[in-house]
């Protein structure tokens, strides 16, 4: 079974960092793109910041200039750094990556549990 474990979440002052951990385990053949998500109280789930298999990375706009993704392939993990911490960036935070399992003829999207993301003072 393939599943994705988040780590890092909590609470952090504005203009705060926190670092976010999320790796993937289980019947993995590979890992294409690999992802962050948040969503906010009655807003859709948006995307944070993804990122491929070879490096190419994709920010969504609010949180450019702040938040880096990295992976590590061997390790099948993705990390978000998230700098200059604002209020407006509290969220439930989710984990994606898009995995071909083992056997499979294609990748499917799998999500993590998600984890909180609270900036206040």
């Amino acid at each position: 079974q393939v599943r994705l474990v988040e780590s890092g979440g909590g609470l952090v002052q504005p203009g705060g960092s926190l670092r976010l951990s999320c790796a993937a385990s289980g019947s993995i053949f590979s890992i294409n793109a690999m992802g962050w998500y948040r969503q906010a109280p009655g807003k859709l789930r948006e995307l944070v910041a993804a990122i491929t298999r070879r490096g190419s990375i994709t920010y969504g706009d609010s949180v450019m200039g702040r938040f880096t993704i990295s992976r590590d392939n061997a390790k099948n993990t993705v990390d978000l750094q998230m700098n200059s911490l604002k209020p407006e960036d509290t969220a439930v935070y989710y984990c994606n990556a898009n995995i071909r399992r083992l056997g499979a003829l294609q990748a499917n999207d799998y999500w993590g549990q998600g984890t909180q993301v609270t900036v206040s003072s």
